[in-house]
Formats: structure tokens, sequence, C-alpha cells
């Protein structure tokens, strides 16, 4: 046989594959899937998930719950329903999984069986459950629920002619906290604790008075107690960031609280053995940042402790070992999700890298965890070129086995630009900063790129190497986008967090233009094409940054703050910046909100700017984007305001208007590209 006309095919299906490989792309969003909220069985065996996608009709992210072997094998959806699924939950024998799921009244409780693969419908509740957890005998189901509330009535109104049509009755509320972006006007109610019997039946209300009961429960040994985190002070309103971990005892409903510090105490665990619960909280110091740590007390209350010190880092989902030993734990490290286990006596290990992905967008921390009784964990496992995979790891192995590949189908056939993890030194004080770039796919270091800045939201969080939709896009349009962790984010300790206590933005500009002169030096960004965006926080870093210099060729300021006096007091969340921000109210430290506010730059301002905001916005109102536009407009510069209809803050949360924020921005900035110009 010739083996000539071999070769040459060989080679011509080899540049065929090659070419069948594009940017990704838009469209490309909606074929995304990931792994979200893995729970392990309690012998190991399976996992069941929620696998998510977007729907490309209905505009909205979508998830029902699959099963799969922990080996890998055995793939396949739980039930045959196309509805909404979540937040499953294994029984003590693992025979059982409970779910809620999507009614055309609301969501309800589900009960699936293992050996028949039979389901049934367990409720018929007035409002959503959440929080669902199992009895340690498996014989009923705690869950948290609201209890609605009349709205207060000033006056009686007289009634109206048979048939007249009159206006609307007035929306009277008298409470601290009565709107809340994505879900705005928040109807009156509490949140109470249930339960349900396992096999069905009416479900009992454990709490009552007018605090609200919501969050991690978890039961006694003896199924007799069930815990909880509330705020059952007075006046819990104006001290919300207080909560206390009580009891609840099921027959009588009499409730004992076990803490009393000021500060968040939450997420009680109670140990297997019973002697023990462990919770996450810190007493509060009234600053921009604090760590959340991992504490212990006996079950009765006494004997309190900490033991989480020797980790400088917050601490989140806490789950205790089979043997009452110690904790597993989710944490954040210099911008990487990890899960770690802390024992009794304060010794802590990191297990696992790489948790995260469940956060599309932007490259934030995210995912979850789960532990079967003999130590394997399954986890929401991502890197920067593909978001949450379901991922387990077994007792003493090192390296996690990754047992999905959701986007195999998509992503093997698009060329992704690549992260590049960057170190530099802030000039203000030598400290170290971390950063990311990502390159547009193919990137050829001969050319000129241009570069972009993009800022992280908060400005208490952070960016890390995860895969996210926004800085992909951005690099298949072309340009080189750099992400900084300036001071002020999170996973590198509670102090330099706490860096923009009293002092923000700060030196977090300072940290990001070294990044920007660091990226100039590598030889990767020039200074005739430098662009700047972010949203959030990042808007108000963005709007800072083209008010102290004029480096920029064009900047993308996404529903920023612009003025902390006027934002402070029409916010959802209006109440929390006082003292933990800035000292005092805005009408005490007049002077000190508006030192702050990007506002008090805008005569500055020479950057063509595009201001964009969610018109539904409540965390930071349109009027906030339009002091900005407005000033922009009245000094002749060059600027356009975008309102994205029906958006609220978290504008990426229907897929097509993430599509719109990019494109927006992309067509902006290609506005002042010279590498485009013919």
């Amino acid at each position: 046989m010739n083996k000539l006309p071999v070769f040459f095919l060989l080679c011509l299906l080899t540049l065929n594959g090659q070419g069948q490989k594009t940017n990704f792309s838009y469209l490309d969003v909606f074929d995304l899937q990931y792994v979200q909220d893995p729970q392990i069985s309690p012998n190991g065996d399976w996992v069941v998930y929620r696998r998510m996608g977007f729907d490309v009709m209905k505009d909205r992210a979508w998830g029902n719950l699959w099963m799969i072997k922990a080996n890998g094998s055995q793939h396949q959806k739980l039930t045959s329903r196309e509805v909404s699924e979540s937040s499953p939950s294994w029984s003590p024998t693992g025979d059982r999984i409970a779910f809620s799921s999507s009614t055309e009244e609301g969501s309800e409780i589900y009960m699936y069986w293992l050996n028949s693969g039979k389901l049934a419908k367990l409720s018929q509740l007035p409002f959503s459950p959440s929080s669902i957890i199992w009895s340690p005998d498996g014989k009923h189901l705690a869950f948290s629920m609201n209890v609605e509330m009349s709205a207060p009535v000033i006056a009686k109104m007289p009634k109206k002619p048979k048939g007249a049509k009159w206006a609307d009755k007035p929306r009277i509320t008298d409470r601290v906290y009565h709107e809340a972006d994505g879900r705005g006007y928040i109807k009156p109610g509490f949140n109470h604790v249930f339960t349900i019997p396992a096999d069905g039946g009416a479900p009992r209300q454990l709490t009552s008075g007018n605090w609200h009961h919501r969050g991690t429960l978890s039961w006694s040994k003896d199924g007799s107690k069930i815990y909880f985190s509330a705020n059952r002070i007075a006046d819990w309103e104006y001290r919300f960031r207080n909560s206390e971990i009580y009891s609840v005892t099921v027959n009588s409903g009499e409730i004992a609280a076990l803490t009393d510090r000021d500060g968040p105490d939450y997420s009680p665990q109670v140990s297997p053995d019973g002697k023990h619960i462990a919770y996450l909280g810190y007493e509060d110091k009234v600053q921009a940042y604090q760590i959340r740590k991992l504490q212990l007390m006996n079950v009765d209350g006494s004997n309190k402790r900490t033991i989480s010190n020797a980790l400088d880092r917050s601490i989140s989902a806490i789950k205790w070992d089979a043997k009452s030993s110690g904790l597993y734990f989710n944490y954040d490290d210099k911008g990487n999700g990890k899960i770690g286990h802390v024992s009794l006596s304060g010794k802590v290990t990191k297990l696992a890298d790489n948790r995260g992905g469940t956060t599309l967008g932007r490259p934030y921390g995210s995912g979850s965890y789960s532990i079967a009784n003999n130590g394997t964990i399954a986890y929401t496992y991502s890197r920067p070129n593909y978001p949450a995979e379901l991922a387990v790891l077994k007792p003493k192995e090192k390296s996690p086995r990754k047992i999905t590949s959701l986007n195999k189908a998509l992503l093997d056939y698009k060329t992704l630009g690549k992260v590049e993890e960057v170190w530099y030194k802030s000039s203000f004080d030598g400290r170290d900063i971390q950063g990311w770039v990502v390159y547009p796919p193919n990137y050829d270091a001969s050319k000129k790129y241009p570069f972009m800045v993009e800022n992280h939201g908060g400005p208490i969080l952070n960016y890390g190497d995860r895969f996210s939709i926004e800085m992909q896009l951005y690099a298949s349009e072309g340009y080189v986008v750099f992400y900084p962790n300036a001071r002020g984010s999170t996973s590198y300790g509670e102090e330099f967090g706490n860096l923009l206590f009293n002092n923000y933005p700060g030196q977090d500009y300072d940290d990001t233009m070294d990044g920007v002169d660091h990226c100039l030096k590598m030889g990767i960004a020039y200074e005739d094409q430098l662009f700047v965006t972010g949203g959030s926080a990042g808007g108000i870093m963005a709007a800072w940054m083209i008010g102290k210099n004029k480096r920029f060729e064009a900047a993308v300021v996404a529903k920023p703050v612009m003025n902390w006096i006027s934002k402070t007091l029409v916010a959802d969340n209006y109440f929390g910046y006082a003292n933990s921000r800035y000292p005092g109210q805005p009408w005490e430290n007049f002077e000190g909100y508006w030192k702050f506010s990007p506002l008090s730059l805008v005569g500055n301002i020479e950057t063509p700017t595009m201001v964009m905001v969610g018109m539904n916005d409540l965390r930071t109102p349109p009027s906030e984007a339009k002091q900005l536009y407005h000033a922009l407009k009245l000094r002749k510069i060059e600027t356009v305001l975008v309102e994205i209809p029906g958006a609220s803050h978290g504008i990426a949360s229907k897929p097509s208007n993430l599509i719109t924020k990019i494109a927006h921005t992309v067509a902006w900035f290609d506005k002042y590209r010279t590498d485009k110009e013919e």
C-alpha cells in the first residue's frame, strides 16, 4: 500500500479539525452548562447535582437534577420532569433524596426513592421552602419558610362606588429593610422553622415572633431539637449585623439562645456524636472587612472557643467529618477556591484546589462541595478554560478526578484566550499585588493589541483563575484583558481586605495603575491603547481612574456609585454603610463622604465615557449613573448613557443582558482602537 496518500490524508484531517475551531462568541453563552450544588451519598457511591444551563428562548438560567456514580459511570437524569429542581438532600441511610421543585403554584418539597425510582410531592406550601434537612432517624424534614404578615394601615379610605376604577392602594411600609435588589419590594413577613413528615403530611411551624429564623438548620443527635441562627433582639433592624445561635425544642417549640455576643453567629452544625456545635462568626469590630472564623461550643452552649485562628482567611460551608474529630470548609486563597479541614485542636489542612466555576459572568469565587461518610469529597471544579464540572477526591488521594465534561461538545471546538497570573509590587507601600491577564485567542506577541483593565466589584470580593464569559468574550474581540485584585480584595487575609476602611477609593487606585505599568513593562500593553471598565465597585474604580488621570482612550463605567451621600440614603442596603465604610452618617460627615465620591473628580475627566446601568437597579440606582452622564454632558465630554430595561444590579442575571453589556462595551472601545483603523 502506498503510504504517501495516507500521510497527506492524515494531514488534511488534522488541518480540517483545526479549522473547525472558532473563537468563543456571544451566542455560545447559551450553550454553556455547569455543575451546581453536588451532593454525595452517605456511602460515597452516587452524586446528585443540579445541572445548569441557559434557555435561549426564555432568556434565563435553568437547572434540574442529575445523578452520576462517583466513578463517573451511569450519568443520568434524576426524574423525567422538565421543570426547575434544586436543593437535593440525601436521607441518612441514602435510600431517598428530598429536593425542592417548581410547580404552577410555586416551589414544593419532593421525594425520590432510589430503589424504585418513584417520585412524590410531599408538600402544599404557601411559600417556597429553603434549608431542607433530614432528621437523624430519617422520619422528618426541617425547613425554613416565609410566613406572610399584613402591611400597616395608616388611614381608612371611603368605599369606592360599585364598578368605579380608582387608583391602586398606596404601598405602605414601616420597616428598615423593605426592598432588595433583584427582588424589588419585600412583602411583610418573617421566616420560620417548620417540620414535615418525610412520607408526607401537614407542615408544623416551630418558631414564632416577629424575627427571621433562616439559614442553615441542624438537628440534635436525638432529633429533639433543631439549631438555627436568628436575631431575636428588640432593635434587630438596627443591629443588622448581629445574629445568635438558638435551639428550638421540636415538641414544645421552646426557644433558647446559646450565644450572646455582638456580631454574626450563624450556620450551626451539630457533631455526629452530638457533643458539640460548630458555627461561623466573629465579634463585630465595625470595620470594612472581618474574616469569618470557625467557632466551637458544647451542645449546651458552654466552652465557646475559636478553632480556625491558624488560618487568616474567611471560612464558609462547614461540615463535620464522620468521626466528629474536625470539620471541612470552603475558603479562598489568593484568588483560588479551596476546600480544607481543621481538627478540633486547630490544625488546618488544605485538601483541594480550584473549587468554583458557578459564577460564569465574571471570575468571582463560587462553588460548593459535599462529603461522604468515608471522607470522599464531591465538588465543583473549574479552571479558566471551562466552568464548573463535577470532581471527586477520595481520602488520601492528592489529585481529584473530574467525572463530568458538560461543555466538551462546545469548548473542544473553541479557541479561548489564555489566562496568565501576574504579580507586581505596589508603588505605595511595596505590597505584593496579584492579577491576571487574558490574551486574545491565537495571540501573536509581535502584534500590538488594545489593553483593557476590568475592575472587580465589591470591593470586598476577589477575582481569580476561573472561567469567565466576560473576560473570554473581550479577549475574543481582540483585547488583552487585565483584572487585578487590588487592596481591599478578599483571599489575602483580614488586614489586606480592611485596608479600605475609611479610605475607599484609596490606594487600591495605585495598585491598579501599578498593574497597568507592570503590563506596559511586560510589553503586552501600550500607552496609546489603554481602556478601562468595571461594574459596581469596579465602576467606582473606573470613574475614579479617569478622574485621576488622562491615560485611557475610553472608559465604560457600569452601575457605579458616583455620590456616596446620595447613594447611601437611596440604595436597598442604605442602613449598612455608616461607620463600617465611612465614619458616621452622611449628614454627620458630609466632607468625608464627598471626598471619596467619584463625582468630586468629574471636573477632571476628559476620557470618552459610556455610562451603563440597569433600570431596576436598587443597589447602585440609575440616579447615580445619571449624575456622571449629566455632568459629562454639561462639560461637553463625549459620553453616552446605556440603560438596560428590566435589569437589576446583577445585569448578567439574564444571558441577553450579559451579552448587551459586553457588546456595548466592545463597541464603545472599538471607536478608539488604532489597530482597527484602515
